[in-house]
């Protein structure tokens, strides 16, 4: 396997990382997984899964969502401006590989932007898997947006909230009391959560005005215009922990399962891991899970 750290020019010139896990032999390359990181995490992260994915022959390709080190997309539009960036990577893998198809891979904040980019370009992939996705917030996503653009008024656009973090994640620890860290709720395995503690680039406080572009794209995703632009013929592969509080123990992902079902997607199935956690990838069980996925795409190659 050939690994390489690389960068990629966005449509608006920035310069957007991406890291690429390429099989031994270009011959033996039959598919192309790119990866859609969730928030305040990183591309590297998934370093392992994807050295599992190289050696049944998938080429793997993430890039690090833009500003996620200083949790700010963009000063308007930052939603969209990283989901065109993936679209970006995809023509990039495409480039690289013109004769093998393409899927998509997103986890948690990058499953929703996944799920932003399937109603938009789902006719370019192969098909599309959604690790650790929730449903629609209702009620409290519209109270949160209120508060994101109220802060972002008062307070600055990069103001870094602490309500909007409690909003946000406040009760996601509270099911796994007594608490050893803050971020329990990712596995339970305790060496892979306190790898994510001791990152310097996961699990920093984010800005007000992300929250907004985040709460803007949830009620995007989750609006069933936008569902029922996904092609009907690209297979969907949603995977979560039954304890995952994101998609609040299986009825978030129900929820967005039964959407695509009713949307008119002919091929859409749905996998609970009992008792897994948020990062199904980083769970004590975790080579199952990579079993499951490489099955599920070796089954939708053609």
């Amino acid at each position: 396997m050939k690994s390489a750290n690389m960068t990629f020019q966005a449509d608006d010139g920035a310069e957007i990382f991406y890291h690429q896990w390429i099989p031994k032999g270009k011959k033996n390359i039959k598919a192309a997984v790119q990866i859609a990181h969730g928030m305040a995490e990183h591309s590297k992260r998934y370093s392992r899964f994807a050295e599992a994915l190289t050696k049944e022959g998938f080429a793997v390709y993430a890039n690090d969502h833009r500003g996620e080190n200083v949790g700010y997309f963009a000063d308007e539009n930052g939603w969209g401006i990283v989901v065109e960036d993936m679209r970006k990577l995809t023509q990039l893998i495409k480039n690289n590989h013109p004769d093998i198809p393409v899927f998509l891979f997103g986890h948690s904040m990058g499953s929703f932007l996944s799920r932003n980019y399937i109603f938009l370009y789902g006719n370019e992939l192969q098909g599309v898997i959604l690790s650790g996705t929730g449903g629609d917030p209702g009620l409290l996503g519209k109270i949160g947006y209120f508060v994101a653009k109220r802060e972002s008024k008062n307070k600055g656009k990069k103001f870094r909230s602490p309500l909007l973090k409690k909003l946000s994640f406040g009760k996601f620890n509270t099911a796994f009391k007594p608490n050893r860290t803050e971020f329990d709720w990712l596995s339970r395995d305790n060496a892979e959560v306190d790898k994510y503690v001791d990152d310097p680039y996961c699990g920093g406080d984010f800005t007000a005005w992300f929250y907004r572009d985040l709460l803007f794209g949830l009620s995007v995703v989750n609006n069933p215009k936008n569902t029922k632009m996904v092609p009907k013929d690209l297979p969907i592969y949603l995977f979560s922990g039954d304890k995952d509080p994101v998609g609040n123990n299986t009825k978030g992902v129900k929820q967005i399962f039964n959407a695509y079902q009713k949307a008119g997607i002919k091929d859409v199935n749905c996998k609970f891991y009992e008792d897994g956690r948020h990062e199904m990838l980083n769970e004590t069980n975790r080579e199952e899970v990579f079993k499951d996925v490489i099955g599920w795409l070796n089954d939708h190659m053609n």
